[in-house]
């Protein structure tokens, strides 16, 4: 109860003024709230690479004295118990020693590549990776998406269920932007932007119209920036661009931090035609006319397609002054594997 004297605070109260406006307010928001999910992030990176230690070392100690299933059950069910009574914390079940043990043979003979990979994931991230039948490169390549993206434990869950790492291919990269960007932008925008993107996680069955995918894109804009990777920040989507008394709208608009430069994303969900670039050509130089700010780096556009011809691309491109990159997506999972996947789930549930 407070008192009949106490103020309640609103946001009426911290309306910002002086020097600051509130959209100069928000972007020291933005980038203190940046600062604050690089400081944690690396924080978890720490933890996990100290717990994946202990349990290392605890995994070779049961190799070592030759505790196996057959014989130690007892022994390891007894060390359960007097570690946990002492870090009742760490999560030192019998079931969680085995997995221990586990661990460490699955790792202990590969490069030092792979076990670096693993020893910054969470334990629960490595139980499901140990659950998968994964070649050295696939466990590395799905290590660096948890880590670089933020991945939970049901996003890997999902991303291996549907084989991600078999629909990404390596392929070389549709874009101009070693000719329209200064070279160590270029380079980084070449990191930035892949050639191929997977929107599984809007959970399709069907094939959907441009709208209907924005919306289901923007309904999960906090996975769908995990999918693009780090650095971007969400601006809107259907973003008006007014010149010359007409209207011009921009499917999805992002900030990108270390860029310094906005990002605007076409979704297209055919293939790639090249008449897509000239209106992308056009929202570029919208952007840089009308809202990018004197510090900022000339807006790229990235034209997203469910396919593309990379010489089709390329002819495309050669002569347009903007930075522009054409990328393919999947997002539709076969209704066979949803089927099964949906019954599996069903099979794992407590409530079966």
């Amino acid at each position: 109860m407070r008192g009949n004297n106490e103020k309640v605070m609103t946001m009426k109260d911290f309306i910002v003024t002086g020097p600051f406006n509130e959209d100069e307010y928000n972007e020291l928001l933005r980038q203190a709230v940046a600062v604050i999910e690089k400081s944690r992030l690396q924080i978890a990176k720490q933890l996990n690479t100290v717990a994946m230690s202990s349990y290392w070392e605890i995994g070779k100690l049961l190799v070592e004295k030759k505790i196996d299933s057959k014989h130690g059950d007892g022994i390891v069910k007894r060390l359960s118990v007097d570690l946990k009574s002492r870090y009742p914390d760490m999560g030192l079940s019998p079931r969680n020693l085995w997995d221990m043990k586990k661990f460490y043979l699955r790792y202990n003979d590969g490069d030092t590549k792979l076990r670096q990979a693993v020893a910054v994931l969470p334990w629960s991230h490595n139980l499901l990776l140990m659950k998968h039948n994964l070649s050295p490169d696939h466990i590395v390549f799905y290590a660096n998406e948890v880590v670089s993206k933020g991945w939970s434990r049901d996003m890997l869950r999902h991303a291996l269920k549907s084989e991600y790492h078999l629909s990404i291919q390596v392929v070389e990269k549709s874009n101009n932007f070693d000719s329209t960007l200064p070279v160590q932008q270029a380079d980084y925008a070449k990191e930035v932007f892949r050639s191929s993107y997977n929107l599984g996680f809007i959970d399709a069955v069907e094939p959907l119209k441009e709208l209907e995918l924005e919306r289901r894109l923007v309904q999960k804009i906090t996975t769908l920036i995990m999918e693009l990777g780090s650095g971007f920040s969400f601006i809107g989507n259907q973003h008006t661009l007014t010149c010359n008394d007409k209207e011009y709208r921009v499917d999805l608009l992002f900030f990108h931090r270390r860029l310094r430069s906005m990002v605007a994303i076409e979704l297209k969900i055919g293939e790639f035609k090249p008449e897509y670039v000239g209106k992308m050509n056009l929202y570029l130089s919208l952007l840089d006319k009308l809202e990018k700010a004197p510090d900022e780096n000339p807006s790229i556009g990235i034209i997203l397609c469910a396919g593309k011809d990379h010489l089709e691309v390329e002819l495309a491109l050669q002569d347009i002054n903007k930075p522009i990159g054409v990328a393919e997506y999947q997002y539709l999972l076969p209704k066979n594997k949803l089927q099964e996947l949906v019954t599996k789930e069903m099979k794992n549930s407590r409530y079966i």
